[in-house]
């Protein structure tokens, strides 16, 4: 062992030495929330639904993102319409069990659900982030145009 390292406190002078050579260097600090940092067009945040031009919402029913969530996250149930085509009655996510890994995107095979670059969300109680359908529909909704530009962004990658 080397007690005349520990009997002259190296590994103190070689902790303030470190600190020393750090402390007059410029500070990398972002004032947050007046200053953003930048996200990746790859970032996973909060989940949308998205619809199609016409309105019509894209998820078909197929269950695939339900089966490949590794944390059983989503709930979906199906139901026919009129016309013969299924569509989702339920589609629900408990954001408490959600990891944010993408399997549900990257499963999808109409780009139905999307992770969008938001991440200033929260919840006070469990409820507060249980986000049914027509909640996730008015994510997509409302920020469509930021959803498609990050898409397009992200089509390089893919």
């Amino acid at each position: 062992m080397n007690y005349v390292g520990s009997l002259f406190l190296k590994e103190l002078f070689k902790g303030l030495a470190l600190t020393g050579r750090h402390f007059f260097k410029r500070k990398l600090t972002q004032m947050y929330p007046e200053e953003k940092t930048p996200i990746s067009v790859r970032f996973r945040g909060l989940h949308a639904l998205r619809r199609y031009p016409d309105g019509e919402e894209r998820c078909i029913g197929c269950k695939l993102c339900e089966a490949n969530c590794p944390a059983m996250a989503i709930t979906i149930e199906i139901g026919k319409r009129d016309d013969g085509s299924r569509r989702t009655t339920r589609y629900d996510i408990d954001f408490t069990k959600c990891i944010y890994c993408g399997y549900c995107e990257e499963a999808c095979p109409v780009d139905a659900i999307v992770e969008t670059q938001i991440f200033e969300y929260h919840g006070e109680q469990h409820s507060d982030l249980y986000y049914t359908k027509q909640m996730l529909l008015a994510i997509g909704d409302r920020y469509r145009e930021e959803i498609d530009a990050a898409k397009a962004a992200d089509a390089k990658y893919r």
